[in-house]
């Protein structure tokens, strides 16, 4: 592009920065806690946002059963579309509206969306709400050129990614309400995410039988039988630390219980466990195969134990996202321009962490994540308490995202 185009796109950018940041503390302050998961209000609100700027955003329910059925209490998503001439790439930009619920421990009212000392407070102020405003305010500054274009832009607005994305993007997708060329997904920050984990999430019940505590004899105790699997869970660790990834970002195969319950009384035996587990698998893993033996060490944990039944249910089987060919032409242009916008070099590497993006690569769409963020996760206190985003990070990551569309869309 020549510098007097790019110029004129950097500072459209400058000058509706406070816009952009108005618009991202409306995005922050409608609540979307995941769980309950209502979030079809947030999405409509959102649709109404961008009327403003006279886009239609297209509002695709999710069928309730299937919404319940998930967990969930109600999911829109959206899909914004702006067509340009004939012989270009469909480029989609994601991000997710559902977020995980505060928490304790916040200084800074969690859907206040305030600033302070140059940064914005508030539940997904980094991960990932946003990102509404860096692909909008991205696609706003790039019409506004005038210049021709040339393809066809999506934005997707999504609300599963923390129950997984399959009622989000893999939702579209299964419809066949969009297939795009190339994706962008909501980042974690400066670097750009190539390749990410996969999950295997299991929830493990443990069936004995209930009886007095001062005569265990008449019962079948569950919590020894689920000490026996955590046991086993827990004792494959220092294996599992063996296994190393050759993508740069990501280490080791990680496995942990997050979530127990079970008993009734202190003085009663317990007759039912129920254990919530979470596996991550690097991208060279099978993960049917890593599936296969975990459900082997579970049962095998408490094999031969006089009656102990087991029942074994699959919340979550997420696939590892990797790189695609064509996904290196994003690579290429965000650190190009991450390069001249951050002045430093923007690596391009996996992270351990999972996302809906992987949804778009298991299609074969090239997919990459970048957006709004800071150096590191940590920094951002993404996902705890005073979460919080710095507008600076926000006014150059929307304009390193504007810049590459330019290069994917503009005419000539």
């Amino acid at each position: 592009m020549d510098k007097q185009t790019r110029e004129r796109l950097l500072a459209w950018i400058d000058d509706h920065f406070d816009e952009e940041v108005g618009f991202l503390q409306q995005v922050i302050r409608i609540p979307t806690d995941t769980p309950p998961g209502n979030n079809a209000p947030h999405a409509a609100a959102v649709a109404a946002m961008l009327e403003q700027y006279g886009w239609t955003a297209e509002q695709h329910a999710v069928p309730e059963q299937s919404v319940r059925d998930h967990g969930m209490e109600s999911i829109t998503n959206l899909i914004v579309r702006r067509p340009y001439g004939a012989g270009g790439p469909t480029l989609a930009l994601n991000a997710h509206g559902d977020v995980v619920p505060p928490g304790e421990g916040w200084t800074k009212p969690p859907y206040g969306a305030e600033i302070f000392d140059g940064a914005i407070y508030g539940r997904a102020a980094a991960v990932s709400k946003s990102d509404f405003a860096t692909y909008v305010f991205a696609a706003r500054a790039l019409e506004a050129l005038g210049v021709p274009l040339k393809g066809a832009l999506e934005l997707h607005f999504t609300y599963d990614e923390e129950f997984g994305g399959l009622l989000g993007p893999g939702w579209l997708l299964e419809q066949n309400l969009t297939r795009p060329d190339y994706v962008i997904a909501a980042g974690f920050g400066y670097n750009i995410v190539t390749a990410h984990n996969a999950c295997l999430q299991l929830e493990i019940t443990v069936h004995g039988k209930a009886g007095h505590g001062a005569m265990p004899e008449t019962a079948v105790d569950a919590l020894q039988a689920a000490a026996r699997i955590l046991n086993a869970l827990y004792g494959q660790l220092p294996e599992l630390k063996k296994i190393k990834s050759r993508v740069p970002g990501i280490d080791s195969p990680t496995m942990l219980v997050g979530h127990i319950i079970g008993g009734t009384n202190t003085n009663v035996v317990p007759g039912k466990v129920v254990m919530k587990m979470d596996r991550r698998m690097i991208p060279e893993e099978d993960p049917v195969a890593v599936e296969a033996q975990v459900r082997a060490l579970v049962e095998g944990a408490v094999a031969g134990m006089p009656g102990i039944r087991l029942e074994i249910r699959r919340l979550l089987l997420s696939q590892a996202l990797r790189p695609l060919p064509g996904s290196d032409k994003l690579v290429a242009s965000l650190q190009q321009h991450g390069r001249a916008v951050f002045g430093e070099e923007i690596s391009a590497q996996g992270t351990p962490l999972y996302a809906d993006a992987r949804l778009y690569g298991e299609r074969g769409i090239p997919t990459v994540m970048y957006g709004a963020g800071p150096r590191t996760v940590p920094e951002s206190n993404a996902k705890k308490a005073d979460e919080h985003l710095v507008l600076d990070d926000l006014r150059k990551a929307t304009k390193v995202v504007a810049l590459t569309l330019l290069d994917f869309l503009a005419a000539g």
